[in-house]
């Protein structure tokens, strides 16, 4: 087993409302403590972080020295974060709406978007050795349940989430499994790949599911042109023959997704369903990515798909009203997307190292997290903010 440094840094989030009376207790020094950054209302004493009791609203980042991480199994890797993205739904866990279908032990680490290097392997390790390049998917797995041996281990049956059950990597070193580690040429820089462990998967996994629909001859619209969005773009260009349309209320985003492969782009100004009814002659769209779904967007995807069009829901937070009479009388499909599978994170890196997919970022220092976080939510950030430890 190696032997690794003292310290490390990362992102965490503390006991939100309603859970007050109890004193967590870090030490801050010591041979095994690392830094982290915890969302907290807390006070300093002589080393030791004693919390105290928070109020309603959602807490800030801070920097704090919490155990470093270490091999326990014979397939744990522990990984040095080099690139961690910063994603909406980071927003969604500071507002607690994860908390209650995730049940965090907390305080915790958040950050579930993550590439980096092997700094330690278990001694049943073979794929990964130490130092190689590696990007994580976002859920290790246990490969022996049904939906893994299916290939679907996004549904195992035991398998974790870092970032939303567990410490995930806006750290200096994240744990993880053997089995969530892909090997990447080593001359990528994980800042640089980092969001395509969940941004990038989730958008080429929802491509994947719809590769089948989207046969020359047909029209695909694209929902939001953010973080995600942008690779989905990207997706469509490298893997279809579909005519790409855009939708989005950022007039920069449009002028991205121009540049990234869109055939036509669409203000999201309210006028949004008759554009695409009009781009498409009146049928809608064979396919809808919605990338959004939330603040109107989820009605207006089922509204852009056509009669035996698919309607796929990849971003969260609004609620679909839809009369059962208008799905059944058009057979209209609703799909639902949640990350990807191993294999589309490695055939996504491959299109990646080809240079067909790549992603637009902009990187901050750990210790700015509150910043990134800040500007994400005030729609600042084109493209992925990454933190880099």
């Amino acid at each position: 087993m190696v032997q690794h440094s003292s310290t490390d840094t990362g992102i965490g989030l503390d006991p939100g409302p309603g859970e007050a009376g109890h004193a967590q207790v870090l030490r801050c020094s010591g041979d095994r403590d690392r830094r982290t950054t915890a969302w907290v209302d807390e006070q300093r004493c002589d080393g030791v972080r004693a919390q105290t009791e928070l109020g309603p609203a959602p807490q800030q980042p801070v920097v704090e020295d919490v155990p470093e991480p270490s091999v326990k199994g014979p397939l744990d890797v522990v990984v040095k974060i080099g690139g961690a993205g910063v994603c909406r739904t980071d927003l969604h866990i500071i507002e607690g709406q994860w908390a209650e279908a995730m049940h965090p032990t907390l305080p915790y680490t958040i950050g579930h978007e993550n590439a980096g290097w092997v700094h330690e392997i278990g001694s049943a390790v073979t794929n990964v050795q130490l130092g190689d390049t590696v990007i994580l998917h976002p859920t290790p797995t246990c490969g022996l349940c049904h939906a893994c041996r299916a290939g679907d281990d996004m549904h195992c049956e035991k398998s974790t989430f870092p970032g939303l059950d567990s410490d995930g990597g806006m750290a200096e070193y994240l744990l993880t499994s053997a089995r969530a580690c892909v090997k990447l040429d080593p001359e990528t820089q994980p800042k640089d790949v980092a969001a395509l462990a969940d941004a990038g998967i989730t958008a080429y996994h929802a491509v994947r599911k719809a590769l089948p629909l989207l046969y020359p001859g047909t029209c695909c619209v694209l929902i939001g042109a953010g973080g995600l969005g942008h690779i989905g773009i990207q997706c469509l260009a490298a893997l279809t023959a579909t005519r790409i349309i855009v939708v989005d209320r950022n007039p920069d985003a449009l002028k991205l997704a121009e540049q990234l492969g869109a055939d036509h782009t669409v203000v999201a100004d309210g006028n949004q369903v008759a554009a695409v009814q009009e781009l498409t002659g009146g049928a809608g769209a064979n396919v809808v990515l919605d990338f959004v779904a939330e603040q109107g967007a989820e009605q207006d995807g089922f509204a852009m798909t056509r009669p035996a069009g698919s309607y796929f829901v990849i971003g969260y937070g609004g609620t679909v009203h839809i009369p059962t009479l208008d799905i059944i009388s058009t057979e209209r499909n609703i799909i639902g997307n949640i990350v990807g599978t191993y294999n589309d994170l490695a055939e996504l890196m491959a299109l990646a190292q080809a240079g067909k997919v790549t992603l637009h970022t902009r990187t901050y220092p750990l210790e700015a997290a509150a910043e990134a976080v800040a500007d994400l939510d005030a729609g600042r950030v084109r493209g992925r903010a990454i933190l880099v430890p």
